[in-house]
Formats: C-alpha cells, sequence, structure tokens
C-alpha cells in the first residue's frame, strides 16, 4: 500500500443519493482525519456469530431508537487470503489463495443463512478483493443481484491511522439511498478493523475474510451515523469461515 489518500470532510449533512462514479476523487479535503485511533483495553472483545441465528436477528431493536425508525445494517468485510505472488507482482495484483477461495465460499453461505443479503456492495478495486466478490456472487443468488461500485480510494486509505471510519462513512452516504437498508465494504486491514472498532467501541479483529456486522438505527444512513456517532453501532457479531 503506497499513496495515501486524502483526508475526507466530515459527516455529510444532507440525505444520502447515489452520485456519478468519481464521486469520492472529486470529493475537497477541507479538514483533517482524526488522530490514529487505539482500541479500548478493556471489556471490549470479538464476538464468534453462529449460522443457525435466524435471519430475524436483523429486527433486532438498537437500544434507544424508537421501534418505527429503520435499522441499517453494515458489513465490513476483510477480503479472502491471498497467494503470495512473485517478485513481479504487485501487492494490489495479488491474487486469492486456495485457501482464500475456500474461505470466501464459507463466509458466502453463513450470511446467506443469517439474512445479511447486501443491496449496496463498495469494494476495493484491488485484485484479492474483486476476487472475493465474485465467489460471493456465484454462490449466493442475493449478492449477484445488489449493486456494485469498485472504490479505488478503499485500498490506500486501509494503510492510514485512524482514517478509514471517516472514508467509509463518506462512500456509504455518496452511494446508498435512503431505500437501501444494508451495505457491504469490502476492503482491508489494517483499516477495516479500525473502522469496525471504532464504529462499535469494541475492540474487533479482523482475520482474512472475517465480516463485522454492524447494525444502527436511521431514518437515513446520514442519520444513522450522526445518532451512533463513533461507538454507537451495535456490534451484532463477527463471521468467521
Amino acid at each position: 500500500m503506497r499513496a495515501p489518500a486524502p483526508p475526507l470532510p466530515a459527516l455529510l449533512s444532507r440525505s444520502c443519493s447515489a452520485p456519478p462514479a468519481s464521486a469520492l476523487r472529486r470529493l475537497p479535503s477541507s479538514s483533517r482525519a482524526p488522530a490514529a485511533y487505539r482500541p479500548p483495553r478493556a471489556v471490549a472483545r470479538s464476538v464468534a456469530v453462529s449460522v443457525e441465528v435466524p435471519a430475524a436477528a436483523a429486527e433486532l431493536a438498537v437500544a434507544g431508537a424508537p421501534s418505527t425508525t429503520p435499522r441499517r445494517r453494515l458489513i465490513l468485510l476483510r477480503h479472502g487470503e491471498s497467494a503470495a505472488g512473485g517478485r513481479s507482482t504487485r501487492d494490489h495484483d495479488r491474487p486469492l489463495s486456495k485457501a482464500g477461495r475456500a474461505d470466501a465460499i464459507s463466509i458466502s453461505n453463513k450470511l446467506q443463512q443469517m439474512g445479511w443479503i447486501p443491496e449496496l456492495i463498495l469494494c476495493s478495486d484491488a485484485m484479492r478483493t474483486k476476487e472475493t466478490l465474485k465467489i460471493l456472487q456465484e454462490h449466493v443468488q442475493g449478492l449477484s443481484q445488489a449493486v456494485v461500485h469498485f472504490i479505488p480510494s478503499f485500498y490506500s486509505i486501509a494503510a492510514m491511522d485512524g482514517q478509514t471510519a471517516e472514508h467509509l462513512q463518506k462512500a456509504i452516504c455518496e452511494y446508498s439511498s435512503d431505500q437501501i437498508l444494508t451495505v457491504m465494504c469490502m476492503g482491508h486491514n489494517k483499516g477495516w478493523e479500525e473502522a469496525a472498532s471504532m464504529f462499535s467501541g469494541d475492540s474487533v479483529v479482523l482475520k482474512t475474510c472475517n465480516a463485522a456486522l454492524l447494525e444502527a438505527a436511521g431514518k437515513s444512513w446520514v442519520e444513522a451515523f450522526s445518532l451512533a456517532g463513533l461507538g454507537g453501532w451495535k456490534l451484532h457479531g463477527i463471521v468467521k469461515p
């Protein structure tokens, strides 16, 4: 991971709407990103999710939120294990390993069984994330029907201390609409587990092909991010292959 991505502005004050594909690259960099994030030392823990959890779990109410307020679900999925690649292979171009492909199949099946199927997928354009997505779509019809956008900055932002959460928030609000209730963002560490930790307030560990399931209430994605803030998203669990 080489070229740092520019810091992104704070929470949008308008409703989300789907922009042109170049939207993120046109955004002004008018504010500085937060300082490096360090997850809390105590209490926080990762939560393993059993595939037997029913789809109705998605209807769990967020504490303190009115029952009529839609619950918005965010899946932060790290790519599957990648192969080492040759000396001439750039990190960006490394493909999945055999184990990585098998894990992607397993994760697709578990997401389907749990009913966590996104309507919108925002994905890094690195080879290993694109291959992970392709396998997910080949094995779950619902995933193949989701709207997909490849976001080049998802690759570089994951290397920047504490900047991924704000970047994901901005991308979701730019590419989503208020009618979309489940979004999946696919990318890399260290940024993905940092973002999951910042959103939930737990110390989240995401190994390859692990997915953090987060939930917050809001009539729009802007409102959900505003009401939950950092630390206010419910960590529904960590799905593992």
